[in-house]
């Protein structure tokens, strides 16, 4: 088995009235979160998001600009259901996070084996379904986050 590296890409997929991209766990139903993945080999976190974008809903950032590395990150305990995906005593991964704004919601097309269903919700709300206090905390940074990345591209 080749385990996973600790290290992963959360990306934050919203439209410009800061609605929010959302799907729900497979392995984990009612569970739900923006999309995300581990770092492979050798791979940089700008590709880790895009790869895990498209992999898990179909969406191809290079469509919309590609991703913002948001230059945040959080350090969280992983889920013991979880742990044996990791090399023997791991016991917390890096998540990084990163934004794609889409200029309204997108088609999203599932990877059937990792997620359910998919929502788009106001930002707010998406933030109070979040499972993960990562997750919840990347989206409710996604209003200064618009704000700042409006005031550069003016």
């Amino acid at each position: 088995m080749r385990y996973k590296i600790p290290v992963s890409a959360l990306v934050v997929v919203y439209t410009p009235q800061l609605d929010v991209l959302l799907i729900e766990r497979a392995d984990f139903p009612d569970h739900w979160q923006s999309v995300t993945g581990s770092q492979e080999p050798g791979e940089a976190l700008v590709a880790t998001a895009t790869r895990e974008l498209r992999e898990e809903t179909g969406i191809d950032a290079a469509a919309y600009g590609g991703v913002e590395d948001w230059q945040m990150h959080s350090d969280f305990e992983i889920y013991p259901q979880w742990a044996w995906r990791y090399p023997p005593g791991t016991t917390h991964n890096a998540e990084h996070v990163f934004g794609l704004r889409v200029p309204a919601p997108v088609p999203v097309a599932l990877a059937p084996r990792e997620h359910l269903t998919h929502l788009w919700l106001p930002w707010r709300d998406a933030a109070a379904k979040c499972f993960s206090w990562t997750n919840r905390a990347a989206i409710e940074a996604l209003p200064e986050r618009a704000r700042a990345a409006t005031r550069s591209s003016a």
